[in-house]
């Protein structure tokens, strides 16, 4: 199967679905959709890395704890992510880096500002070809 990602309507929200063929994947895929959501990724070089660890509850937790650091890493940090690739990920634990460089608004195209990672729907499924997972972003 291959990894991909698939934005969703909804009245009040945005979603993102996204399938991998591990766990992982579908994770980084999730994170591709977010950033999809916020600008254009194929305007930003993944030229700096940031390392993330997170731990959390649960799976979901660590989902939304995950999305809301790629959220933050932009907001925040004025980082413009690209690359997501998960090096560690158990049911509580996700250790990642994140490539991207600086954000520069006269090279990115921003599109939507994404307020926050909700709990609203999220779900996590192991299908036979992999893993499925939604979550709703706040715009």
């Amino acid at each position: 199967m291959e990894a991909e990602y698939l934005i969703l309507d909804h009245p009040a929200d945005l979603g993102i679905e996204a399938r991998g063929e591990t766990l992982s994947e579908a994770f980084e895929q999730g994170a591709y959709g977010l950033t999809s959501v916020i600008l254009d990724p194929a305007s930003v070089r993944p030229v700096e890395s940031s390392p993330v660890r997170i731990e959390a509850g649960d799976r979901q937790q660590l989902l939304v704890r995950w999305l809301t650091e790629v959220l933050y890493l932009y907001d925040g940090l004025k980082f413009a992510p690209r690359h997501f690739e998960i090096e560690r990920l158990s049911s509580r634990f996700l250790e990642a880096q994140v490539r991207g460089e600086p954000f520069d608004p006269g090279r990115h195209a921003v599109r939507l500002d994404v307020k926050a990672v909700t709990y609203h729907q999220l779900q996590i499924r192991r299908r036979a070809s992999g893993y499925w997972l939604q979550v709703f972003l706040d715009i």
